[in-house]
């Protein structure tokens, strides 16, 4: 019944559990056998079903919009597809292709002969970016309809989207970035990869590298468990010119089948901060010392584990005359819930017996001093990073890992997590100008006109802005794509700030937006960070602003901020505040509190790592009225309704942590995270921040 729902009305395959659901309400509304031909649904509540109101799955389905919901010339009706009969209250299912959203309506007419043509709709979303406006389908009028139902009454109004904390985003992302790493597959099956030599050659050397470490242990499934499936995923890893440098097999367990409290139980595992990572290149190119990097071969498989689990025989690979018998793990493996923190596990208790503490402010960073010398090594899953001011430290740190673990020594740090590095004797420079392209020609954007600027001086950008709704799931891909490239490219952190702000809804203000950033990214590929190596200034300075106001919608301010050790930036903030401020005295006290917080972590952090700040760490404001709001509880009228959490500013510049200083409003690099600039003011800031662009260093020894 669910291959027919998909099939009749050519809906996608990723409309199965809609059909499923859907499937299952009319089950229970049609008669069996075994209940003495009456309907699960009459037994169970005593009265007779009505069936006047089933529809065909996948018709094209028109909900009226409200009067209060529209204007003058509005349409009366929004375009949708109708999946099925909702359970709490006498109403449709009906999907938005346009926000990729799900809605409940009372008040639908259903026409069934019709059905959504989804190969127009791919069409228009992979059209030439380039053209003005990118649109995927137009809200449509009325339509010629069969049959008209009303149920009783249900709010149809969209739920309203809620802000999300930075600390949530922070949460969420650095459990789903090992999700990221198995997702990025090539789209090949295992009957394609037999008959490939270089795929053969890799799941050869997957399953040598499983049984070397002992992983798991041919058995029968005892009574009571379940064995979880197992499967080939295929990726070809790329040097940093987009080359093939290798073939990978990751034989991979199906984990989403894992049950939480029986298979597993904890399953969070730190990675490094990118932030903590450019932290530790400032302070490497300052202190003349070069970075290398190693790589943990099948660094999962070392996990140890603590819950009984077992999986099934890999394809390829099982056992001649024990085909029924299943393969216990003794080890992790990938895919499994708790394989990121089993292996976390295992390093951290390495490092520690090793002589390394763990930072208590940065759980994926360690350090070993003796006898003067340092070594600091940065965990980001099985790639890790180290320097330190000792060669010897370094060399028998290596060898040592070698001894532990499977490893490949990369040498200097040159290709990390997309960043492309260039270590020379004059310094540290950074970029992603090969992923900048990749960015480009996904969206159609290669051949673009460059702009100079990535956000339009005064432009004001609404959830409320006219014009057509385009493909939400497009936006927030490229949104996403965005947001990596701020690794390297601070520059552009508020225009893309902005843009993620209408990710729910986008029009085409919007796509026009985010395409002037593209088209930014097209004329500076090659910009980057350049830490310089005759700075010598390890002392820790901040820059904080606010634009008081400025989101249209709810009229909260932006704070940002920017942290140096040095001449070049290494930490940066563009956050919209969580309230309305009054002023901005408050705006720019509100801001200050953010940015006061952050100090504090990096004099934490910087301490654990042998350079800890003596003076007070200054941060420079351009409102008066704030840092006397900082220093004493003056104006009392004026702030007393402020939170009581923001005061926490006061209590550090009591202590002398913090010093806060004026500075002039042209002067004040923060506010190219806060606005949109003018281009010599932007051009003046972008250059404060140590970007420069490669073609314009003179590389000595090194490279």
């Amino acid at each position: 019944m669910v291959r027919s729902k998909i099939k009749t009305k050519s809906m996608p395959k990723e409309f199965w559990a809609e059909a499923v659901d859907c499937a299952v309400y009319l089950q229970n509304r049609c008669k069996t056998i075994s209940l003495e031909n009456m309907t699960p649904q009459e037994a169970w509540s005593g009265s007779k079903p009505t069936v006047a109101h089933l529809k065909v799955f996948g018709s094209i389905a028109y909900a009226h919009v409200p009067d209060q919901k529209r204007e003058k010339l509005d349409d009366k009706s929004s375009k949708l597809i109708f999946v099925g009969y909702d359970e709490r209250s006498k109403a449709y299912k009906l999907y938005d292709p346009l926000t990729k959203k799900m809605r409940v309506s009372r008040d639908v007419q259903v026409n069934e002969e019709s059905m959504w043509d989804w190969s127009a709709m791919q069409e228009v979303a992979h059209k030439e970016a380039n053209e003005e406006p990118v649109i995927i389908i137009p809200t449509p009028t009325n339509a010629t309809t069969t049959t008209t139902r009303r149920f009783g009454p249900l709010d149809d109004d969209p739920r309203t989207p809620k802000t999300r904390s930075m600390q949530d985003l922070y949460e969420e992302t650095s459990e789903l970035h090992l999700v990221c790493l198995l997702a990025q597959g090539e789209n090949i099956s295992f009957e394609e990869a037999i008959k490939d030599d270089k795929w053969c050659d890799a799941m050869n050397e997957e399953m040598r590298a499983i049984e070397k470490n002992d992983t798991w242990e041919l058995t029968s499934l005892p009574k009571g468990h379940k064995a979880i499936g197992v499967k080939w995923v295929y990726k070809k890893k790329m040097n940093p010119q987009g080359e093939i440098d290798k073939y990978k097999a990751r034989l991979v367990a199906k984990g989403y089948k894992q049950k939480e409290g029986i298979d597993y139980e904890e399953v969070f595992a730190p990675v490094a901060r990118m932030e903590s990572i450019r932290l530790i290149i400032s302070l490497a190119a300052q202190s003349k010392w070069r970075i290398f990097q190693m790589d943990v071969k099948s660094a999962f498989l070392n996990g140890i584990l603590e819950e009984e689990v077992y999986v099934e025989q890999p394809l390829g690979y099982v056992k001649k005359g024990n085909e029924g018998k299943v393969l216990k793990l003794k080890k992790a493996l990938y895919g499994l819930k708790q394989a990121p923190r089993a292996w976390n596990t295992r390093i951290d208790q390495y490092f520690k017996s090793h002589g390394f503490v763990q930072c208590p402010y940065e759980h994926a960073l360690y350090v070993k001093v003796k006898n003067g010398e340092m070594l600091v090594v940065a965990l980001y899953v099985d790639d890790l990073i180290f320097t330190g001011n000792s060669g010897e430290m370094i060399e028998e740190f290596k060898k040592a890992m070698m001894r532990e673990f499977e490893m490949t020594d990369l040498g200097l740090m040159s290709y990390f997590l997309g960043l492309e590095i260039k270590q020379s004797d004059d310094g540290i420079f950074i970029s992603q100008e090969a992923y900048a392209k990749e960015v480009l020609k996904r969206f159609n954007m290669a051949n673009c006109n460059p702009v100079s600027t990535p956000v339009e001086c005064g432009v004001k950008l609404s959830r409320h802005d006219k014009g057509n709704v385009i493909d939400a799931t497009l936006y927030k891909s490229l949104v996403g794509s965005l947001r990596y490239l701020t690794c390297t490219r601070p520059d552009i952190l508020y225009a893309v700030g902005l843009v993620s702000r209408f990710m729910e809804e986008p029009r085409t203000t919007h796509w026009k937006a985010i395409k002037r950033i593209l088209r930014y990214i097209q004329g500076t590929l090659s910009l980057g960070l350049f830490y310089d190596s005759s700075a010598n200034d390890f002392g820790v300075c901040g820059y904080s602003d606010s634009d008081w106001g400025g989101d249209t919608d709810d009229r909260k301010s932006t704070s940002g901020f920017v942290f140096y050790v040095g001449n070049t930036a290494f930490t940066w903030l563009s956050k919209k505040q969580p309230i309305v401020t009054l002023s901005t005295c408050e705006a720019e006290y509100v801001a200050a509190a953010t940015c006061v917080c952050h100090a504090i972590w990096l004099r934490q952090l910087l301490k654990e790592m042998n350079f800890a700040q003596e003076d007070a760490t200054q941060i420079y404001l351009d409102s008066k009225s704030a840092i006397e709001l900082a220093k004493n509880p003056v104006h009392h009228e004026r702030s007393k309704h402020i939170d009581v959490r923001y005061h926490f500013i006061r209590e550090q510049v009591k202590m002398k942590n913090i010093e806060l200083i004026h500075v002039k409003s042209e002067d004040q690099v923060a506010d190219i995270f806060t606005k949109p600039l003018p281009i010599k003011l932007f051009e003046k800031f972008k250059n404060l921040l140590g970007m420069m662009d490669v073609k314009e260093i003179k590389f000595k020894r090194g490279c």
